[in-house]
Order: C-alpha cells, then sequence, then structure tokens
C-alpha cells in the first residue's frame, strides 16, 4: 500500500491522500510520465490505473524496491535500464491521456461564493418569494401562493429552542411536501448550538436555513432576538459561522438596515464574511414597523446589493407585479419577497392586483355590468379562501393560522357584511364546513372582491362606473390562468 499525499508533490493546497495498491515504482514510473500537475479529481482517476498497475507487481516482492533491484534512477527509468514492458507502457499510456487531454479539465474547489452562486441558480433563481410571516406562511398558504405564480417561499419564524426540544411544537408548527420548493425554513435564535441543533432536523428538507434577524415586534426584543441582536454582531457573526461550518445546505440571513448606510453595508460585509449565502433585505430599519406609512428604502437595498458578492433579495413596497418588475430594475436584487399584500391577495405574483376600495364597494352592490367579468375574469378573494381551505384540508394547520387568513382575505367583504364578521368572532371552535358556509352567505348577497389581473393596465375607474354605476366597459388585457 501506497499513502500518496497530493499536495506535497503538486499544489499549495490542504493535503488531499490517496492509498494506492501498488507499489512505490509502479506508481512513481506512471507519475513520471505526466506532463501536467495532477489535481485532486485527476488523482481520483488515477486510483483506477494504479489499481490495474497493481497486477504487475503481484510476482515481485515489495523489498526488491528497497535492495534497488527495480528502483529508478534520477531520469525516471529502472535502476537495470530496462524499458517498460508492453503492459507498463499500456497503462501509462492512459496516465497519459488523463491529464493531456481535453477532456478532464483542472478545477480549483470553488469558493464560498461560488458555492452560494451555484446553489441559488440549482433552484432556477426564483424572483418571486413569499416572506416569512408569524403563523402565516405555514403550507397550505404557501402552496396557494405557488399555484399562483410565486417560486419560493420561507416558512413562518420558528423558534429554535422550542423548536429543537419540543416534538409538538416541530409537528404543529412544521409541515411541507415534496412540491414545497425552493423553500427557506426560518429560526429565531441567540445560542449557536440550539440553532444548530433545530437547523440540523430540518436541513434535509428545504434548500436553505434562514436566520431571522428583522423581526422588530416586542416579542423579539423580550425573546433577545430578530432585529434587536443588531445591538450584539458578534453574537449574529457566531451564529452565522456556527450554521455555515455544520450544515450540509446553506445559510440565509433576513435583515433590516440600519439608519446609517455605512452601518447597513458593514453588516452586510460581516454576514458575508461569516458565511450567510443569501441576504434577504428589508429596507426599513427597526423602529419603522408601520409598513403602510413608510415606504421601503430600496436605493439602501440597491447598496446592499452592490456591496456583496452573493444573492441578494429586496423586502418591501411590493403589492403588485408592477413593483416587482419595478424593484428588480432598481435595486439590482436577484428575487423579492412580498408579505403583507400576499395576505390580502395570495395571487400577486400571478399579475392579479387588489381593487380599490370604491371598485370593490361597486362590485359588492351589483353596481356593475356583467362585462366587467370579462373585463376582470373570475378570481376574487372569496374564492381564493375557498381555495385555501381546500389546501387545510389536505395539509391541516392550527386554526389560529386559518382564522387569521380567513381575516385577511374576507377582509374587504367584512367591512361591508360587518354581521358576518361577527358570526366569525362568535365562532370559537372553527370547521372547514362553517367557513365554506360564511362564503356561500357573501354569494348568497351577490358580494364579490375580484382581483383583476393586470388592473394598472385598465381602464381608470371613472371609465368603468358612470354617475348612475351602470356605465358600458371596454375590454382590457388579462391572461388565463390555467
Amino acid at each position: 500500500m501506497i499513502e500518496f499525499r497530493l499536495a506535497s508533490m503538486f499544489c499549495p493546497r490542504p493535503a488531499t491522500v490517496f492509498t494506492f495498491d501498488c507499489t512505490y515504482e509502479r506508481l512513481v514510473r506512471l507519475l513520471h510520465m505526466v506532463s501536467e500537475p495532477a489535481s485532486a479529481s485527476e488523482m481520483s482517476e488515477l486510483v483506477s490505473v494504479a489499481g490495474s498497475i497493481a497486477d504487475l507487481e503481484s510476482t515481485r516482492a515489495t523489498d526488491d524496491l528497497l535492495t534497488g533491484e527495480h528502483g529508478l534512477n534520477e531520469e525516471g527509468g529502472t535502476g537495470d535500464g530496462s524499458e517498460l514492458d508492453e503492459r507498463d507502457k499500456e497503462l501509462t499510456g492512459v496516465g497519459m491521456e488523463l491529464f493531456s487531454s481535453k477532456r478532464l479539465k483542472t478545477e480549483a474547489p470553488l469558493s464560498r461564493t461560488e458555492k452560494a452562486w451555484k446553489h441559488w441558480r440549482s433552484l432556477g433563481e426564483p424572483k418571486c418569494i413569499v416572506a416569512p410571516m408569524v403563523d402565516q406562511s405555514e403550507l397550505p398558504f404557501r402552496m396557494l401562493c405557488r399555484k399562483y405564480g410565486a417560486n419560493g417561499a420561507y416558512t413562518p419564524m420558528l423558534h429554535s429552542r422550542l423548536f429543537a426540544e419540543n416534538a409538538k411544537y416541530r409537528s404543529s408548527e412544521f409541515t411541507t411536501c415534496p412540491e414545497d420548493r425552493p423553500l427557506f425554513v426560518q429560526f429565531c435564535a441567540n445560542n449557536a448550538d440550539t440553532l444548530l441543533t433545530a437547523a440540523r432536523i430540518v436541513e434535509q428538507h428545504c434548500d436553505y436555513i434562514d436566520i431571522n434577524l428583522g423581526c422588530p415586534q416586542r416579542i423579539a426584543k423580550r425573546g433577545n432576538y430578530g432585529a434587536f441582536l443588531m445591538d450584539n454582531l458578534p453574537l449574529v457573526q457566531s451564529l452565522v459561522q456556527k450554521l455555515a461550518s455544520n450544515l450540509t445546505i446553506p445559510v440565509s440571513c433576513k435583515i433590516r438596515i440600519f439608519p446609517n448606510l455605512d452601518d447597513t453595508i458593514n453588516y452586510a460585509h460581516m454576514l458575508e464574511k461569516a458565511g450567510c449565502s443569501l441576504l434577504a433585505v428589508h429596507g426599513r430599519t427597526r423602529d419603522q414597523k408601520d409598513s403602510k406609512s413608510v415606504r421601503a428604502d430600496w436605493s439602501a437595498i440597491k447598496a446592499v446589493k452592490a456591496a456583496v458578492n452573493i444573492p441578494v433579495l429586496a423586502n418591501g413596497n411590493i403589492q403588485s407585479m408592477d413593483d416587482v418588475h419595478d424593484c428588480l430594475r432598481e435595486t439590482g436584487a436577484d428575487g423579492v419577497l412580498s408579505a403583507e399584500s400576499l395576505l390580502e391577495n395570495p395571487a400577486l405574483f400571478a399579475g392579479y392586483s387588489t381593487c380599490d376600495v370604491e371598485l370593490q364597494a361597486h362590485f359588492s352592490k351589483g353596481l356593475l355590468k356583467q362585462s366587467c367579468e370579462a373585463t376582470f375574469g373570475h378570481l376574487d378573494q372569496p374564492m381564493l379562501l375557498l381555495e385555501y381551505l381546500d389546501l387545510c384540508e389536505k395539509f391541516p394547520v392550527p386554526w389560529r393560522m386559518v382564522r387569521a387568513h380567513v381575516h385577511r382575505m374576507l377582509g374587504n367583504c367584512f367591512r361591508i357584511h360587518t354581521d358576518l364578521r361577527e358570526k366569525l368572532n362568535r365562532e370559537s371552535k372553527l370547521s372547514v364546513e362553517f367557513l365554506k358556509g360564511l362564503i356561500c352567505s357573501l354569494v348568497d348577497r351577490n358580494t364579490r372582491m375580484p382581483v383583476p389581473q393586470h388592473y394598472s393596465e385598465c381602464l381608470p375607474l371613472s371609465t368603468l362606473v358612470g354617475s348612475s354605476g351602470l356605465h358600458e366597459t371596454a375590454a382590457c388585457s388579462s391572461e388565463t390562468l390555467e
């Protein structure tokens, strides 16, 4: 047996050890015929060649080499001046072809950045991604969004300690299926060992382990996680390093920006250096909690994208596909996340938009003519809720999650039919039958809350509805979903 340390002879990389079942003489003979330095991948190819050469050694004693009977001279020939026999030449020719041909290329190990991009591309470089939402980006909702254009999704934020320690918590809070990919599983944490334990449980069921560094809520402050770890960057660094060094899949981070742009850039650099393979940037600070009153700063996201060498996702101000295109163009980001807008309209990424309040009221009161059906199609929020409930029957989740989605998807209906909202609130124990009955009540009242496709291309409200509310409509461009 010959132990051969590749790095010691051919390259400065850490030594790669190969064990050959042949004598040193035959191995060196072969290597002397090689005209180019061998890489690790090429040496692994040589293992089979060297193994074949070992057949020639079966009749030779190992100590022959020690006595010099078959030793090599300085020119690489044999000590007694004999030439290589025909089989030696044949096998050595294989070795020469291995290195001299263009069929095999010498490749250095991929850098961390190259691995990050290779993984991202292997997922299809998803552009439209469901953001993590506590109790609301669960499996049925993710699958509904995927049906309507989302090509990536995050789980709700999972508490790493509870996930690691409590089997009941795991089974109720995390569910997935083969079609639920690409998938980011997000954890909040402030202890690296606990986070790693939780991450290892799910790493075979997702594409990224994501660290929540952006939650600005009071519960995150009390628990010392999320955006409040921005006050303890060494701890953040240790969390990323722990996962990056021990998991088989990449680590991603979702962050908020600092008030000072330089601090944000330094933060992003630190995360990248620690081992983060993808960065999702919410363009608001920790104190900017109200997404309706404070617009996300896309210029800060653009600056982060320019500063790092890993994929960057943009989060904030995504309410329609027009916003998706604008954000990608203005920030240079590799994809976008949407959260609040998807809760009202899970078909956002398919090009559907929620109507403004005035148009919704006209639909609810039946003031628009049937031609509006052709204009806007047949998709509306109650119908989306029915699809969601069907998915809940297939993929059961806690009822608190279902109730929250009902309020969000029927919120506009409930503003008009307050009695139905009160009926929902009085029902302490929900069922799919009860909720479908609620939707039937809306249908009986001729209530529709449409989500028109490419609404921005449609005629303005003044064109659709005259003073009597019965104005004819012109057709607008609309694609039909299969």
